[in-house]
């Protein structure tokens, strides 16, 4: 079975700011996951050959809307807002929250979750939260390490090696770690997407 998703025609299809306006899946979905900062829509840029279909924002909290892109015949690419920005008002914390109660409780068929980490970094408390979620509810998930290019290739793999036994309990399809300086990691992570949809689709 070949997958139907094509990075390649990626378009932006629209922003949801409130819970009551996620109601309407139009496909599979690849939700895209992850702290404030930590290259989402970098990623999403890299992985569809695009240099702003998401916009990029040395910002964090930039993202505060759940933003949907098509991502060929019958996927989407769902960019869900960063968690963990300690800025935002207790008003934003409680919209944040209740859009993603109901984006992951709304029905929808979630393919896969590409769950993002900063490598440099252990995972903070509120990625073990969204790990533990996703464990808890079953919903697969791809580990990514992002911006390994702030690291040396040695120090990569000692935290790729890290990252893998602190990782194991929750059963990760893969873990990878990437760079959008890396054209070939995006590529690696790219056909890892389309490789677990397709065996998750033909379960």
């Amino acid at each position: 079975m070949s997958s139907s998703i094509d990075f390649n025609k990626a378009a932006y299809i629209k922003s949801v700011g409130y819970a009551e306006a996620l109601d309407g899946q139009q496909g599979r979905e690849v939700a895209v996951t992850g702290r404030s900062n930590v290259g989402k829509s970098s990623i999403i840029n890299g992985l569809c050959n695009r240099k702003s279909l998401a916009r990029v924002s040395s910002t964090p909290g930039k993202t505060t809307t759940v933003n949907f892109y098509s991502i060929g015949k019958g996927y989407l690419l769902t960019d869900l807002p960063g968690y963990g920005y300690a800025k935002r008002s207790d008003a934003e914390k409680r919209r944040w929250s209740g859009m993603m109660e109901h984006y992951f409780n709304s029905g929808r068929e979630i393919a896969l979750v590409v769950q993002l980490i900063d490598i440099r970094h252990a995972p903070t408390d509120d990625d073990i939260q969204m790990i533990d979620f996703l464990t808890a509810t079953g919903l697969p998930f791809l580990a990514v390490l992002t911006k390994k290019d702030k690291l040396s290739k040695s120090a990569v793999v000692e935290r790729l090696n890290d990252f893998a036994v602190l990782l194991k309990p929750y059963n990760p399809l893969e873990l990878l770690a990437v760079s959008i300086k890396d054209v070939e990691s995006i590529t690696g992570l790219r056909d890892s997407i389309c490789a677990l949809t397709v065996k998750d689709s033909s379960l």
